[in-house]
């Protein structure tokens, strides 16, 4: 596979996965996507780590919430 096809199709991924967070989640899709690309998660999957990317967009939807409720419960903790 060409590294455009690769590109392509994880393009496709990240833009259901986002999809998916905002739909699941019931937030905009501005806010899905500063969610999705501000994860480690993210970067785990753009880097092939542990074939995240053949799991399923809706898994690594609740994979990415969970990420982001943990860092904000983690950040409130901290401003109190």
């Amino acid at each position: 596979m060409s590294d455009e096809s690769r590109q392509i199709l994880m393009s496709a991924k990240n833009a259901r996965i986002i999809t998916c967070i905002s739909e699941m989640y019931h937030v905009s899709l501005q806010e899905a996507t500063d969610i999705f690309y501000n994860s480690e998660t993210a970067n785990l999957i753009e880097e092939g780590v542990a074939d995240l990317h053949c799991r399923s967009d809706k898994y690594l939807a609740e994979e990415i919430w969970l990420e982001y409720q943990e860092a904000h419960s983690v950040t409130e903790e901290h401003d109190e």
